[in-house]
């Protein structure tokens, strides 16, 4: 089993010129980077044309660690100072919900461990602490 911790930045539809500022500031490579103009489609839920540019997932590397980034969704809430999150990643689909359920033990859920098109198990929660999680399984569905 596999389990790492990693920084998740979420910026307000800046993503793109972060990753570049990265890249120079920190010698940052991007390892993945997709657009929410990019994601498969899903009819019940169009992308809005000011959405699609905006990231829905990257990954860079700065020396040996990994950064993930995305932007908000037009119209969600973004606030200064609570754009890091910490992202957990395994590749144990039992581990994460485990995890998952203990973090949100005193927590509240943001989004429910679930299977999405990226993820066996992935979702979302605010530790008793105020802390942001996300629990991402990495694997075939």
């Amino acid at each position: 089993m596999s389990l790492k911790l990693i920084p998740y930045f979420v910026m307000d539809g800046n993503a793109k010129e972060a990753i570049h500022f990265y890249e120079r500031a920190l010698g940052a490579q991007v390892l993945f980077s997709q657009s929410f103009g990019e994601m498969p489609e899903n009819p019940e839920f169009p992308i809005p044309a000011e959405a699609k540019d905006r990231i829905s997932h990257a990954t860079i590397k700065v020396g040996e660690t990994e950064l993930m980034l995305s932007d908000t969704f037009p119209g969600q809430p973004h606030q200064s100072g609570n754009q890091v999150t910490i992202c957990i990643s395994t590749d144990d689909a039992n581990k994460a919900k485990e995890m998952f359920n203990a973090l949100s033990d005193g927590g509240q859920v943001t989004m429910p461990l679930q299977e999405t098109f990226f993820s066996p198990a992935y979702g979302s929660v605010i530790d008793k602490f105020g802390i942001n999680f996300q629990v991402f399984t990495d694997g075939k569905h």
